[in-house]
């Protein structure tokens, strides 16, 4: 599986940006894809996950991004809207390989390359 993420950049205190991760290499309906974070000095993050149309959020993120998938363009997408300082991170999509707990990044075999996103205050 190959991943492409697009879509960071810089952007002021509560406004948005949507991240795209196309997958190719295999059947993407299939994946269970999710979005995770690093920001300086910090260990990489659990942000959100799609699997077979359910979603899962970090706290941190719920009720401000929303994760969604296209299956006919084999990408998903992370819509992040009122974002913080604190949202300043490289974001990666990932797709899941191994069963267990889909907020863990071990748990994920392919990695995007990371898109920074950058809030500033």
């Amino acid at each position: 599986v190959q991943l492409q993420a697009s879509g960071g950049g810089l952007v002021q205190v509560g406004g948005s940006l949507r991240l795209s991760c196309e997958a190719s290499g295999r059947t993407f309906s299939t994946l269970t894809m999710g979005w995770f974070r690093q920001a300086p000095g910090k260990e990489r993050e659990f942000v959100a996950s799609i699997s077979s149309g359910t979603t899962d959020y970090a706290d941190s993120v719920k009720g401000r991004f929303t994760i969604s998938g296209d299956n006919v363009k084999n990408t998903v997408y992370l819509q992040m809207n009122s974002l913080k300082p604190d949202d300043t991170a490289v974001y990666y999509c990932a797709a899941k390989v191994l069963y267990g707990d889909i907020r863990n990044r071990n748990n994920y075999g392919y990695w995007g390359q990371g898109t920074q996103v950058t809030v500033s205050s």
